[in-house]
């Protein structure tokens, strides 16, 4: 009894924490160097996976990426993205005149939620909520003053409007992006 005390000593101070400093975190999650403002993204995880879309700005608070498809392309509206989920394009669409004021930190936060219980709350739940008009007409703004940039150059609109997919001959690793 007395040697196996010494063979599987067992360090449970309270000190020791397994959790990362929240300097070391935020430092961690700083976004990818090569990515600008119009640069072409593929998505790699979501409702949206293989889906190019065009980096409008990156939001320096919760180290995310606006992206957009341009809705009308391809159907993937504003939207914020986790850097680690995406992939660089070298494609690139100046989007320095298309205007993203209305897009903050409140155009993403949802609405709230009445705290009720009970049979009601719960059966209500399941019933589609209509998107905001403020919503609605900031998506149409920033796409009107896309599509206006991407009428110049048709095969970016076909680009834009296509998906990623890898083959099972396909070498990930050897592709320029």
């Amino acid at each position: 009894d007395l040697k196996l005390q010494f063979l599987y000593f067992i360090d449970i101070s309270p000190t020791t924490s397994n959790k990362m400093p929240k300097t070391q975190l935020r430092s961690s999650l700083e976004t990818k160097d090569g990515v600008q403002a119009g640069t072409v993204l593929i998505l790699l995880a979501g409702r949206f996976r293989g889906r190019r879309v065009v980096l409008l700005k990156k939001d320096e608070k919760t180290n995310t990426l606006v992206v957009t498809g341009p809705y009308k392309v391809n159907g993937v509206p504003i939207r914020r993205v986790d850097p680690a989920y995406v992939i660089a394009t070298s494609t690139k669409i100046d989007v320095s005149k298309v205007d993203l004021s209305a897009i903050t930190n409140d155009f993403f936060a949802r609405p709230k939620r009445a705290n009720k219980k009970g049979e009601e709350a719960f059966f209500k739940r399941g019933e589609k909520v209509e998107l905001p008009e403020a919503k609605k007409a900031a998506q149409q703004k920033v796409d009107d003053q896309l599509i206006k940039v991407l009428k110049n150059n048709e095969e970016h609109t076909k680009y834009l409007s296509s998906i990623f997919t890898l083959r099972d001959r396909d070498i990930p690793h050897a592709m320029k992006f």
